[in-house]
């Protein structure tokens, strides 16, 4: 656990200061291991950061709403967007508002295209007869959020649609309790020691003692729940996927329901489903069978 800074006396601007550089300090860190990140590129990261907050948001964001997010001086933000907008990274629409670029969609395809575990998560899902109506998605851990790289909406409505390259919170997600309980040691922790995400919904897990709780029921039952944390009243089912590397998930597997259609006994049998699904999967990728 970090030790606790002192409590000091600070003036509005120090404040104000203070609370940008930490936001940076924590999103220039080493992805591989949540150390910070060095580099002699920092113009680099903050382009990445920027990119990042346009990408989640819900609408073009305006330059001062930019500039409050990611702590970016307005000076250095204006010439930072203005090269993202020649690079076809970003794109500025006529009310000053950006959104992201079409550029982006050549890596988005090449990186789905270099990652054969989407091609055999198809041909898992081909084989398999389970899920046939329901929404079930594939995604991976990144930093402590999850992506997802393919997904299968159901025609079942949710009150949310899953979309490749979707980013969400790990601890509020059946994917990502499900990954992150198969890190080992105390790499969990550490991941989200000083990154505790806001929550989604009112059931989302408020601390990592309460996570750690639902990933000793992951580990121990094979399968995690998220139930309503990432969306009120949707209920999903989720389960690790390995590969030939060891105990460490390479991917999740989950499949969504509406909460009201599921009881104990139901819940436990998609679960057993959804960890059968993802060893079929591990299986393929290369992974030893898995009791």
């Amino acid at each position: 656990m970090p030790k606790r800074k002192l409590d000091l006396p600070v003036n509005a601007n120090h404040a104000a200061t203070d609370a940008r550089d930490a936001r940076y300090a924590r999103y220039a860190r080493d992805a591989r291991h949540g150390e910070p990140l060095k580099t002699t590129a920092p113009a680099v990261v903050r382009a990445v950061h920027i990119l990042d907050v346009i990408a989640a948001a819900s609408e073009p964001i305006a330059l001062a709403d930019l500039a409050r997010e990611t702590g970016v001086p307005k000076s250095t933000l204006h010439g930072l967007c203005d090269t993202l907008v020649k690079l076809r990274l970003v794109k500025r629409h006529a009310n000053g508002g950006m959104t992201m670029g079409s550029y982006v969609m050549g890596w988005a395809n090449a990186f789905l295209s270099q990652t054969h575990i989407t091609e055999e998560f198809r041909s898992v899902w081909e084989a398999s007869s389970a899920f046939a109506q329901e929404t079930v998605t594939l995604s991976v851990l990144d930093g402590t959020d999850v992506i997802y790289l393919a997904c299968h909406n159901g025609n079942r409505p949710l009150g949310v649609t899953f979309r490749i390259g979707m980013r969400l919170p790990a601890p509020f997600t059946a994917t990502g309790k499900a990954m992150l309980s198969t890190l080992p040691g105390d790499e969990a922790a550490d991941l989200l020691a000083d990154a505790w995400p806001a929550p989604l919904t009112r059931a989302s897990v408020p601390t990592y003692a309460a996570l750690a709780e639902e990933m000793a029921q992951a580990r121990r039952d094979g399968y995690s729940i998220d139930n309503g944390q990432m969306r009120e009243g949707m209920i999903c089912f989720g389960a690790p996927v390995f590969d030939a590397s060891g105990e460490r998930a390479v991917a999740g597997l989950a499949v969504s329901f509406v909460t009201n259609d599921i009881d104990l006994a139901t819940g436990q049998r998609l679960g057993r489903q959804i960890r059968e699904l993802a060893d079929q999967l591990s299986v393929r990728l290369g992974a030893s069978v898995r009791r």
